[in-house]
């Protein structure tokens, strides 16, 4: 692979950093000020609806669709350097580009596997950013990390589903823009192939029989992200048969195809965490004495500061890599670098903020600075889009069955 950017990239970068520096970086703090005024805690700051706007109107929008017909048609190894640099600023850059999680996903579900009934219902006001989504997969009495052990009902009642089930940590739900939940669930739990057994169909917000029942906090706090996590109840909702995606028991391979970018995002986005937390710790270093010296001069604050360094140049290229590989070999090429990612970008960021954290002092624990929040966030994805562990035991099985 080549490691330059290539020309449009590079453009793209230098629009898109410039829009940080103007308009991102300092509505950080008005959107918090906004959020403490709110009448709900999830409702959106109004400075993200001008952020919006602004990034529409200089073009920097839907930039992670690789479908030119509804994004931008960027490979993902054009976007990664461009997801990276708004995971600099997580909470207000991706959703003010259109490019915030969950709904990332459940545009590409819609893109590649929605009817166009269904695109034009939910497709187009998602791309359009009139409205929020939420993925209902997880659940809180069955280990989720394994799809097959969703328990929530997706039974066929003449022209109508109806959908039984109890899901939580459903990103986005809080969000009073959410109108619609893409739910994944078992239209045939007996169904000899576990694989077979899952679908997914499209359940708007209003329909009876849905309850967003509480938010889940993290870490011990409300996550106003995504807008925020939810527990929420599907008790006997019905919706019509034509809002299943794809076919009766494609759920689950709908589920691989849509963890697959999202995985890569996540990755992108948190290098550009990593290097916030580099800039905020040099920062700290010369700004601070103790013992009777900066803190820059300490040695151990050398060894910090170079290890994130080169921790992060070395997640850089294998995200680039795998980015690469999906675009020339696909996702099922990729999958081994696509799980590799998914293990170190966490584990490996956590451990760079931890270490920001601890040179800020009771600073990097407060609200004053984003670390702590940066860190809740880290630490959730080695569990998100599965846990560290299921992806180790998939990669160590393909490494093993080489020499079986």
């Amino acid at each position: 692979m080549d490691f330059a950017f290539d020309a449009r990239t590079e453009e793209l970068r230098g629009r898109l950093l410039a829009f940080m520096d103007e308009y991102v970086y300092p509505a950080e703090p008005v959107a918090e000020e906004q959020r403490a005024a709110l009448a709900s805690p999830w409702d959106t700051p109004a400075v993200v609806a001008e952020l919006k706007a602004e990034a529409r109107r200089q073009g920097l929008w839907n930039l992670f669709l690789p479908d030119s017909e509804y994004g931008a048609g960027l490979t993902n190894l054009q976007y990664a350097p461009l997801a990276e640099i708004t995971g600099r600023s997580p909470h207000l850059a991706p959703p003010a580009l259109n490019c915030a999680a969950p709904d990332t996903g459940n545009m590409e579900v819609l893109a590649q596997f929605g009817d166009e009934r269904q695109r034009k219902q939910w497709l187009e006001p998602l791309l359009a950013g009139e409205i929020r989504s939420a993925f209902a997969m997880t659940e809180p009495d069955v280990a989720s990390s394994d799809a097959t052990n969703i328990t929530t009902h997706i039974e066929r009642d003449g022209d109508e589903y109806v959908i039984t089930g109890r899901k939580w940590y459903i990103s986005g739900a809080m969000n009073p823009d959410c109108a619609i939940f893409i739910v994944m669930g078992k239209t045939d739990p007996d169904g000899a192939d576990v694989r077979r057994q899952q679908s997914m169909v499209l359940v708007p917000r209003d329909t009876p029989g849905v309850t967003v029942k509480r938010a889940m906090k993290v870490f011990g706090y409300e996550d106003h992200s995504h807008g925020g996590h939810a527990e929420v109840v599907f008790d006997h909702a019905r919706v019509p048969v034509t809002n299943l995606i794809g076919e009766e028991g494609g759920g689950f391979a709908i589920a691989q195809a849509r963890l697959g970018p999202g995985r890569i995002h996540h990755c992108m986005r948190l290098i550009g965490m990593a290097e916030r937390a580099i800039e905020l710790m040099c920062r700290r270093a010369v700004a601070r004495d103790a013992f009777g010296k900066a803190l820059a001069q300490q040695g151990v604050v050398h060894n910090w500061i170079a290890d994130a360094r080169v921790t992060v140049e070395q997640l850089r290229l294998l995200v680039l890599k795998t980015a690469w590989m999906m675009d020339t070999v696909g996702n099922r090429g990729a999958h081994t670098e696509i799980q590799a990612i998914k293990i170190a970008t966490p584990r490996a960021v956590v451990g760079i903020l931890d270490r920001a954290i601890q040179l800020h002092g009771a600073g990097g624990v407060s609200q004053d600075f984003p670390l702590a929040d940066l860190y809740a966030s880290a630490r959730t994805l080695m569990i998100a889009d599965g846990p560290d562990e299921v992806h180790q035991r998939s990669l160590a099985r393909r490494e093993l069955k080489r020499y079986l």
